[in-house]
């Protein structure tokens, strides 16, 4: 028997995101750092590794918080905002909790490899192909995510996440950040995933930009949508 949790209240949304989003961003940050110190000479072998750990973590943390609160990116908070899945406050309150949670995951994350507990990043990701990258892996994961829940398929939004963005983490150049949130906390660590904080304006933007047209794209496959209790209940759809 499946035990349930009912509908959350605002405060445990915030705290599940902000508690998702500061493991996702030490799982970003860590894997890269111990990418780097397993396989110095290969940057290859470092990108697979922390790809691969990325997408592995987003299944987990989507799995275990899913039924309380699991977006873990302001885009997709706003989107469902857009929906009207959520009301404003809710929004802002989510959206806060994403980004207090990635900076505190950042910390964390160097912590935990005896780094500083902030180094500004200094490797600056710039020009228009990577904007272009942005904009695609955004679109990308808006539209698995929202394709995978107004199919009814809840259950499977977690592989579903996790596998894109460990695929995307490769076929764009930007090494698909697609979050808000995770770009903002990967300024505090100058490691192998840090960007520097001037080139994440346009990667914000790029990022928001690749939203409105995943939500776009969404709106016009499926034009209609399960309930909000469906959603948090994934035992209330069947394939």
């Amino acid at each position: 028997m499946t035990a349930r949790v009912g509908v959350p209240t605002l405060g445990r949304r915030a705290v599940a995101e902000g508690v998702g989003t500061a493991f996702l961003v030490a799982a970003v940050i860590g894997s890269g750092v111990a990418a780097t110190q397993l396989s110095p000479d290969d940057v290859g072998l470092q990108l697979l590794e922390n790809s691969l750990v990325t997408g592995a973590a987003l299944v987990a943390l989507i799995l275990a918080l899913q039924p309380v609160s699991a977006a873990f990116n302001p885009v997709i908070t706003l989107i469902e905002r857009a929906l009207g899945q959520i009301d404003s406050r809710a929004a802002a309150a989510l959206v806060l909790a994403q980004v207090v949670g990635g900076c505190a995951g950042a910390v964390v994350a160097n912590l935990m490899f005896d780094l500083s507990a902030v180094s500004v990043a200094t490797t600056h990701r710039d020009g228009p192909d990577l904007w272009l990258a942005e904009v695609v892996a955004t679109l990308g994961l808006v539209t698995v995510v929202f394709g995978s829940l107004r199919a009814g398929r809840t259950g499977t939004v977690a592989y579903a996440v996790g596998g894109y963005i460990a695929a995307a983490y490769w076929f764009t150049s930007s090494t698909s950040f697609a979050n808000p949130a995770v770009t903002v906390a990967r300024t505090l660590s100058d490691t192998f995933a840090g960007i520097a904080p001037a080139s994440v304006p346009w990667f914000l933007l790029a990022q928001l930009v690749g939203g409105g047209l995943g939500l776009a794209l969404v709106a016009y496959l499926f034009p209609t949508t399960t309930s909000r209790a469906a959603l948090l209940d994934p035992e209330a759809t069947h394939e």
